[in-house]
């Protein structure tokens, strides 16, 4: 059974304090139209449970219809790592990482209604141990890969020279921490920066079979 690991989206999920908000209309009721309801969103490419392009923080990255979908599908490991601030190599060099997809639980990010001040963020040794390990794809639960006030974006930019595709506010409260298969699928957005995905996991196996 595939688990849902997304964000819901609604007028209370948090954004970037500069960025655009979320909000859903119904522009048409069934009523007026006498067929159907039909609805608006407008919303910050980077709302909620999403990926980063790295044209989001390199003017020559790709955009979002380049990106290959098959990076956002494959064998995931989800670990749980408690950090305040800095998630280490040694943290990490705790768990048999397989697939191409690593995700981290912080559990630092249960409210989703209110924007964080500060968040854990990857060591760049740690970025270098998991490229080590072939992961192809990052996934966190919390807002970014960088630090909340970061303008350099160190992180964002040091998994795209090894060649690592970022998502990010994954709900991961409820996973338990083990083998998946994973799939998370961006919108063809030409040109575009990021994009919301609907993601989920199927659990295929715990660290204790290992």
């Amino acid at each position: 059974m595939w688990k849902d690991i997304t964000q819901t989206l609604d007028d209370a999920i948090a954004h970037w304090p500069e960025d655009t908000p979320f909000t859903y209309e119904r522009t048409v009721s069934k009523e007026q139209s006498g067929s159907v309801n039909i609805g608006r969103i407008e919303t910050s490419t980077h709302i909620g449970t999403h990926i980063d392009a790295p044209f989001h923080f390199d003017d020559s990255g790709a955009t979002v219809e380049a990106l290959d979908i098959n990076r956002y599908i494959g064998e995931a490991t989800v670990i749980e790592v408690s950090a305040e601030e800095i998630i280490t190599l040694e943290a990490l060099e705790a768990f048999h990482i397989k697939g191409t997809i690593l995700l981290i639980r912080t559990k630092d990010r249960t409210e989703r209604t209110i924007f964080p001040d500060r968040i854990p963020v990857l060591e760049k040794r740690a970025v270098e141990h998991i490229a080590l390990h072939g992961i192809k794809l990052f996934g966190i639960d919390v807002t970014s890969v960088d630090p909340i006030d970061s303008k350099t974006l160190d992180i964002h930019h040091l998994l795209y020279e090894r060649d690592i595709m970022i998502i990010e506010n994954t709900v991961l409260d409820d996973i338990v921490p083990g083998y998946y298969d994973f799939i998370a699928m961006p919108l063809k957005i030409r040109g575009g920066d990021g994009s919301p995905v609907r993601a989920a996991l199927r659990f295929k196996g715990g660290f204790e079979n290992e």
